[in-house]
């Protein structure tokens, strides 16, 4: 039911009747998975009496960041000295791609300074456009062209296999990234990511 409700489409709600129908239970079940799932904040009801997200799961995201970060940091790490590139994770947050972790390799002269909790619009970046390109059950990385900042250049696939969460893995540089030499790098940092979350 969680997972039904945190979905982006549902966010404004579901009854309990669409509830019941989408995980092919009976209302009954549903009351009594909601009982609960209220009684912890987890799941509460609109003034229409809809079903939504509650605010208690913030407690488990407050506690699921640090475990995202440590999983992904050893394969950021090696796409980063690999690349010669700032490597991220970035994962959505509402209708924003949001880095949680960056790795800046440890050669390079230069490179781009990428912090944790930059944001920017999904539709914008190689990080928000792989996230979309998941969406659509797309494989493949995406690069772009100054598109968040001028004169850097992104390179960033797709997290799959790992819903709920929504997420890419991705390089940033100052120097132009040819996609056919980047793409297998951040495609199999990108698989090591979703293997070390699952």
């Amino acid at each position: 039911m969680l997972e039904l409700l945190a979905r982006p489409e549902h966010a404004t709600g579901l009854t309990v009747t669409q509830v019941a129908d989408r995980l092919g239970v009976g209302r009954t079940i549903v009351y009594r998975l909601l009982s609960t799932l209220e009684a912890h904040g987890l799941v509460t009801r609109t003034s229409e009496g809809r079903l939504v997200i509650g605010l208690g799961v913030a407690r488990f995201s407050t506690a699921l960041l640090p475990r995202l970060r440590t999983a992904a940091l050893p394969s950021l790490r090696q796409l980063a000295e690999t690349v010669g590139a700032t490597a991220h994770l970035t994962i959505v947050d509402g209708q924003e791609a949001v880095a949680i972790a960056v790795v800046e390799p440890s050669w390079t002269s230069f490179h781009v300074a990428y912090r944790v909790g930059s944001r920017h619009d999904l539709s914008r970046g190689a990080a928000g456009k792989a996230i979309l390109r998941g969406r659509r059950g797309e494989h493949g990385a995406v690069a772009t062209d100054g598109e968040l900042q001028p004169g850097a250049y992104g390179v960033a696939a797709p997290l799959v296999g790992v819903a709920p969460i929504e997420g890419s893995v991705g390089v940033v540089s100052l120097n132009r990234l040819a996609l056919t030499e980047v793409e297998p790098h951040v495609l199999a940092a990108a698989r090591q990511v979703a293997a070390a979350l699952r």
